[in-house]
């Protein structure tokens, strides 16, 4: 088993030992901080996206012109 999934294992261990009621509390928390962080992610994307098209370095262009330029790849 690699360290990762031994830190997991040991992380779901001491959840186990948990009351219910704490369980779903932990599972709120952990939901709410995943939620939040993948946020983030969009954000960053969305910003990095922003930049480059305000740069000039994203083309635009229907479906169909997509496709044609996949396909001359």
């Amino acid at each position: 088993m690699g360290v990762t999934a031994t830190k997991l294992n040991d992380v779901i261990e001491k959840a186990e030992v948990l009351s219910f009621e704490e369980q779903e509390i932990l599972l709120d928390v952990l939901t709410r901080r995943h939620i939040e962080k993948r946020r983030e992610q969009m954000a960053a994307n969305a910003r990095k996206t922003l930049k480059q098209y305000k740069a000039g370095r994203v083309k635009t262009g229907t479906a169909k012109d997509l496709k044609k330029d996949l396909e001359n790849d």
